[in-house]
């Protein structure tokens, strides 16, 4: 037998085993695009669902359209926010409170210093004296963490408390 193989110096059997390697890597391969294949298809369909070229386009655009409602949503919320800080830097944020027995005659440190201060740390100090003959009450205004009257030294301690608590 002389043939294309004889010619070339090739066993006909060695051709036959190498085609049928050859055919059967290509048979894995092909199992393996099919597989691919279907789950392309899978996922398409999901995603085509009930919807032609029209509606799917239709679909787009509502999307889109959703997509431009919430970006407006954002940034009027933003807006608020901003709003919002700006009203909350004029409101009472620090606080600090000193207990403490002004006239050493009762126990149980019944009178009290608290300050209120807003962001920029003016508010007010509200010094409570209490005594076996009545109670006193003094309110001392604070502007950018000063007074313009002396203070004592628990509204002074109450009033670093405030100006030095943590956020």
């Amino acid at each position: 037998m002389t043939g294309v193989f004889g010619n070339l110096g090739i066993d006909p059997f060695y051709a036959f085993l190498i085609l049928l390697i050859l055919q059967v890597a290509l048979l894995v391969v092909l199992v393996l695009v099919y597989d691919k294949y279907k789950h392309l298809e899978k996922v398409f369909n999901t995603f085509m669902k009930g919807k032609n070229g029209k509606s799917l386009e239709e679909s787009i655009f509502e999307r889109f359209d959703k997509i431009d409602e919430v970006v407006d949503q954002v940034e009027e919320n933003r807006e608020e926010i901003a709003e919002l800080y700006n009203k909350m830097k004029t409101h009472y944020q620090k606080v600090g409170i000193v207990k403490y027995d002004a006239f050493h005659e009762m126990g149980g440190e019944l009178s009290f210093a608290i300050t209120m201060l807003d962001e920029n740390n003016t508010g007010w100090i509200l010094n409570i004296m209490h005594s076996r003959q009545g109670c006193y009450a003094y309110v001392k205004d604070i502007v950018k963490g000063e007074s313009t009257i002396q203070l004592a030294e628990e509204e002074r301690e109450s009033l670093e408390k405030a100006i030095f608590q943590e956020k």
